[in-house]
């Protein structure tokens, strides 16, 4: 049993590592999308559109599988599989933050951008002091959605096998033919996704003292 724990725990790092790696490239890559989806320059902006659609709509393990094996069909070299990993999984999940940033955006009145203008501020503090803090309020729940799904994502890189959590605890499931270590697995899952919800929602707590 202490060995399965110590296995699991080695696991759940490897799961940690990617879930942290997904946001820190994930989060500005995001940023970029979303640029594009909002550029005024139309074939850029209807590429961006169709780029996030096809991510949005396409399964994340597909996505994966891809990443890992397309380069070794097109040009003979693959990427590490965690590499693999963490690119497919930052590349989905910045599409969906960068919509969900375009949403932010767009939900700012005009009128505060006027506002600014007529009381003297540039664009660029316009956007710094007037934009940003309001579209960050009203983005961290839904950032929070995803970032819990993210926690339970990690478990899809199994499939171009990175051995993480879930593919440790399904090995020792199969290899004592008991359950157990799925269900403790799950328990993994539940605490890092409390720690993540207990942080968003602290985040949230603080920002809604700014109106």
């Amino acid at each position: 049993m202490r060995a399965l724990i110590f296995s699991m725990l080695d696991g759940t790092w490897v799961s940690v590592e990617i879930f942290f790696l997904t946001l820190i490239f994930s989060v500005p890559l995001a940023v970029v999308f979303c640029a594009a989806r909002m550029s005024k320059f139309f074939p850029l902006q209807k590429a961006a559109q169709f780029f996030l659609l096809l991510i949005r709509g396409t399964p994340l393990m597909l996505q994966l599988i891809c990443v890992y094996f397309i380069p070794g069909l097109l040009f003979k070299w693959t990427f590490d599989r965690f590499v693999a990993a963490i690119i497919a999984l930052s590349v989905n999940y910045a599409a969906y933050f960068a919509e969900i940033y375009r949403g932010g955006f767009e939900s700012v009145p005009q009128g505060q951008r006027e506002a600014a203008k007529v009381l003297g501020y540039s664009k660029a503090q316009t956007f710094v002091f007037i934009i940003i803090p309001q579209v960050v309020k009203r983005i961290i729940p839904a950032m929070g959605n995803e970032v819990i799904t993210l926690v339970k994502d990690t478990a899809l890189v199994q499939v171009i096998g990175v051995v993480e959590l879930l593919h440790v605890a399904q090995s020792a499931s199969n290899r004592v033919f008991s359950t157990v270590p799925l269900f403790v697995a799950g328990a993994f899952y539940f605490i890092m996704n409390g720690i993540v919800s207990w942080a968003f929602a602290s985040l949230e707590k603080k920002l809604s003292y700014y109106k």
